[in-house]
């Protein structure tokens, strides 16, 4: 028996151990019970065989075998034995043996659904549409009464002293920061889906960069690395600058608007994403948004996606969650590799269909 048994049997999240060929080893109770799958009908096979997933598994175990490091994967589609579809945040990490075994990989699996790992239930995509409405709903309603409050704090202003100003300058201030929040809160209660268009992903990375300079960002240093043979993506533009503000924000903020921030873009024709009705969709366009920041806090590094996980003191969690969910309406996949000193969050985007030519 290996000496780690009850510490395998007790981890609280589904877990799968893979040999240096992504043949599955073992699996954990739990995740037994989420994969509704005993461990023996799963050895030997290679993950993505019996247990189907939408990124491309030699793939994520090239690269954290070149990174020496963990590979995170956010909202990655997994199909059961079954047929029965899930949505589920993936983490790769090098797995050190007992045995002195070499390659081997572990796989921890956190479903999307929000809940606890025991608590997934039928329903919560209703469940959570509901929530998000009543969000909106809610921010929507809150942001009037704000702008009064600030109105009447700035009139009155007009009529005190220095000192007294600072008073209400704060509750300016304070009122502002609240709204900036809710408008947050309101992008994820737009359920549209995105307007894709042939963008070029070079254009948009330019006005996020310079918008970031003369902005949140004016003391770092943005240094582009593009590969300017890439072909056009087939992305919503707007949605997309959003994507790349909060990035380059998040950047900012992780190295306190002092450091270095790197755009990199690259072609890499190896990922492709499965789609719920069989086929394959191919992200063979990246893009590295890499600061020399500290890294990503170990206890939010497994949920840095998720609603209001925040590594900042007030930091309201929302700008990465925001990412996930446009990156998610896009088909598009994000992951991040963190470590002190270099951390780079990685973008596989679709690339634009070709043209049709008449009279060929």
């Amino acid at each position: 028996m290996r000496q780690d048994g009850h510490l395998w049997s007790a981890l609280p999240v589904p877990a799968i151990e893979l040999d240096a060929d992504a043949r599955i080893l073992r699996v954990n109770g739990t995740g037994e019970m989420f994969l509704n799958t005993s461990e023996r009908s799963l050895q030997g096979s290679r993950l993505g065989a019996k247990i189907a997933l939408s990124i491309n598994v030699d793939d994520a175990i090239d690269r954290i075998t070149g990174t020496g490091g963990p590979l995170y994967v956010d909202g990655a589609k997994l199909t059961l034995p079954g047929g029965e579809l899930r949505e589920v945040n993936l983490q790769f990490s090098p797995l050190a043996t007992s045995a002195g075994d070499t390659g081997h990989v572990l796989v921890l699996l956190q479903p999307r659904s929000g809940a606890e790992h025991l608590g997934w239930v039928q329903g919560s995509q209703v469940a959570t549409r509901q929530a998000i409405g009543m969000a909106e709903m809610l921010a929507h309603e809150i942001k009037n009464p704000l702008a009064g409050i600030t109105g009447a704090a700035q009139l009155l202003s007009m009529s005190l002293s220095p000192e007294d100003r600072e008073l209400t300058d704060l509750i300016v201030a304070e009122s502002r920061r609240v709204v900036a929040l809710l408008e947050q809160v309101e992008h994820f209660g737009d359920l549209r889906p995105p307007a894709c268009a042939s963008v070029n992903i070079h254009d948009i990375l330019d006005r996020a960069r310079a918008t970031a300079q003369v902005g949140f960002a004016p003391g770092m240093m943005i240094e582009e690395n593009y590969d300017p043979s890439l072909p056009d993506v087939w992305v919503d533009g707007d949605q997309m600058q959003q994507v790349f503000l909060n990035m380059l924000k998040n950047a900012s903020q992780a190295c306190k608007g002092e450091g270095k921030i790197e755009i990199r873009t690259f072609y890499e024709g190896g990922l492709r994403l499965r789609l719920p009705d069989g086929g394959h969709a191919s992200l063979p366009l990246q893009v590295e948004v890499i600061d020399n920041g500290p890294g990503l806090p170990a206890d939010i590094a497994d949920h840095v996606f998720d609603p209001f996980v925040s590594g900042r003191e007030n930091g309201t969690g929302l700008g990465l969650a925001l990412v996930s969910k446009i990156l998610t309406d896009h088909g598009a996949l994000i992951s991040v590799d963190s470590r002190p000193g270099r951390t780079a969050f990685r973008l596989s985007l679709p690339i634009a269909p070709a043209p049709n030519r008449k009279g060929t």
